[in-house]
């Protein structure tokens, strides 16, 4: 069996200082969104730009990001659950299967954002490069001594994972008050976590979220790392994006989940869990990065050639991505990307925010001398369906917009000609009736160890394969009302059940209506308040 990843959530804002009009920096985007919060000393100037930006496993973690006149203030809460079946990320976030591997994914994402801003376990800055503490406050705030704190909030249902994090090599790193537990976990149990367990945990999971929240000049949004298998994750992972939904309605929340794999899993009742966060996720959040174990171990099998990946592998996988999507937010570029300027390219109708997430280069130990890094060789690879991080092949779909943002230096131009020439190759793969569908942005930082990367984030209509397994696993339990009396113990009715399978098969539904959509093909009408619909092409209005 393919063991599933860990997954934490936390919630990060993050703030963006030293943002100064006229100069190279004055398009910085911010990475992580959240809410905007006002609490600035002296106007800020209307010239710069804010981009934002996470979320996924059965512990969830949350980013935000804010913009401010002097300094950024970035705030993270991160999840930690012992029963995720998956790995999750965050900037200081981790993933968790179980105690041990949800730890895994939380230091993998910090092991990378604090190479890239030269931070060691510390805290304490070791870096050479002034860029490095340009923007560090998206993600960290500065305490005494020079000391940088990841702006981050860890809160599971049970102290386990809060304990293994505390003792890993960064767990110092963290603020103790913004560890947030309980005593009971979730069992695996939707219910539990969204109305029971995790309804009492989650008002003080709210405090400290709005206590770093505060600390911000301008909150832009959340990013949210969680799993919809277990418990944890999907239950009180749903419940704490509604929350935060309420008291921030116009800010960005973008969410990592760990999807179910089509053919492991190590949780029986994962269909309801997960149809249930699906119902919650399509109104609630404005972005979704769907990532699934199984695809990720066919990556280090297919592609980096390991013979026996571990969770570390397919945490750095997931942490090199989601540092890819925010690197505009904490380093200059040509062209910038955030949060909301990828939400407002990437998704055309409300509903449809769920995205496939690719990254290049990804070279076996034995290839890598041998490779040649150019910006051809990146996109081709990025868009490859077999390195897709989610099990959901995009030729059985169409792309309704894509993204892709580079690192490295390069020219402008090439990206250009390189897109333009990839949707020219590749038209059958996109809707015809959204010109333009594909976005790009450099960033000149480039990861640490290599020249130039690049990200891949595609909204295909080839997700909702993904959602027909989910919905014919749950269609099958829910006739014999197979483990029902687990939830209804909790204080559900069955009714939820139904709504969730209906809002799940209306989403599929909506996808495959799209992808059979072609230009010109629907008549210009207009629908009147009576319900009368009249056909333009008919002269006389009949």
């Amino acid at each position: 069996m393919i063991p599933s990843l860990p997954c934490h959530r936390f919630v990060a804002c993050a703030d963006f200082s030293k943002i100064r009009v006229g100069d190279q920096y004055k398009n910085i985007q911010l990475d992580i969104s959240i809410s905007s919060i006002s609490r600035h000393s002296r106007p800020l100037d209307p010239n710069p730009t804010v981009n934002d930006d996470c979320r996924g496993g059965e512990s969830a973690t949350i980013c935000s990001a804010c913009l401010c006149d002097d300094r950024p203030c970035p705030v993270m809460v991160s999840f930690a659950s012992a029963e995720m079946e998956f790995g999750k990320k965050r900037d200081g976030s981790c993933k968790s299967d179980v105690i041990v591997h949800e730890t895994d994914f939380l230091l993998s994402l910090l092991q990378v954002m604090s190479a890239e801003h030269g931070i060691n376990t510390e805290g304490n800055y070791e870096g050479d490069n002034p860029l490095q503490l340009e923007r560090i406050s998206v993600y960290f705030n500065e305490g005494q001594g020079g000391r940088y704190v990841p702006r981050a909030i860890l809160t599971d249902l049970e102290p386990g994972t809060m304990d293994s994090i505390r003792s890993s090599a960064f767990g110092k790193l963290f603020r103790p008050d913004n560890f947030v537990f309980g005593q009971s976990g979730a069992g695996n149990n939707w219910a539990k976590g969204h109305y029971t367990e995790g309804a009492e945990l989650v008002d003080s999971i709210m405090d400290v979220v709005r206590k770093e929240a505060e600390g911000c000049d301008m909150l832009q949004g959340f990013q949210i790392t969680h799993s919809m298998g277990g418990g944890t994750g999907s239950g009180m992972g749903t419940l704490l994006v509604s929350k935060i939904r309420e008291e921030y309605p116009d800010r960005i929340m973008s969410t990592y989940s760990v999807i179910p794999s089509p053919k492991v899993s190590d949780t029986v009742v994962e269909p309801y869990n997960a149809t249930l966060s699906i119902h919650q996720l399509v109104e609630n959040a404005d972005q979704c990065f769907a990532l699934d174990n199984e695809a990720l171990y066919d990556i280090c099998f297919r592609t980096l050639k390991l013979t026996n990946p571990s969770y570390s592998d397919l945490n750095n996988l997931i942490a090199n991505a989601i540092t890819g999507t925010t690197c505009s937010l904490r380093f200059p570029g040509q062209l910038n990307c955030d949060l909301r300027k990828l939400a407002v390219n990437m998704v055309p109708f409300p509903r449809l925010h769920f995205f496939l997430v690719g990254f290049a280069p990804l070279t076996s130990n034995q290839a890598k001398e041998y490779r040649v890094l150019t910006v051809p060789e990146l996109t081709a690879q990025a868009f490859d369906a077999k390195n897709m991080m989610c099990a959901a092949d995009p030729r059985h779909g169409r792309y309704l917009t894509c993204a892709m943002m580079y690192r490295g230096n390069m020219s402008t131009k090439e990206v250009d000609d390189q897109m333009l020439q990839m949707v020219t190759k590749n038209s059958s793969y996109f809707v015809e009736w959204i010109p333009n569908n594909l976005k790009a942005s450099i960033c000149d930082i480039p990861p640490v160890g290599l020249e130039m990367s690049s990200v891949f984030v595609g909204n295909s209509t080839a997700i909702q394969e993904a959602w027909k397994r989910v919905s014919d696993m749950f269609t099958v339990m829910f006739r014999r009302k197979a483990f029902l009396h687990w939830y209804t113990g909790e204080g559900m009715d069955e009714m939820e059940f139904t709504e969730a399978e209906s809002n799940l098969n209306d989403l599929i539904s909506e996808y495959q209506q799209y992808q059979d959509a072609t230009a010109g093909e629907e008549k210009d009408s207009v629908d009147f308040d009576d319900g009368d619909l009249v056909d333009f092409d008919d002269e006389n209005g009949e």
